[in-house]
């Protein structure tokens, strides 16, 4: 996958997460990942796979096209 692409759903993904107003815990919980795994989401180590990025955004309700630069 292309490196600003990386880039672009990361920051997206970090927004997403730092403005849902639920912390790092109550996400890692509702998606079934470690604390740690969501910190690699955040600092772009690491990328949801597509099952958990469904999780992820139903639970802190926003859109995987905004996340995922889908226009």
């Amino acid at each position: 996958m292309n490196n600003d692409l990386n880039y672009k759903i990361t920051e997206n993904l970090k927004h997403e997460i730092e403005t849902c107003g639920k912390s790092k815990s109550e996400i890692a919980a509702a998606i079934g990942v470690s604390k740690a795994t969501v910190s690699q989401y955040l600092s772009g180590r690491a990328l949801p796979t597509l099952a958990t990025l469904s999780r992820l955004c139903n639970f802190i309700d926003c859109s995987a096209d905004d996340i995922l630069c889908i226009k």
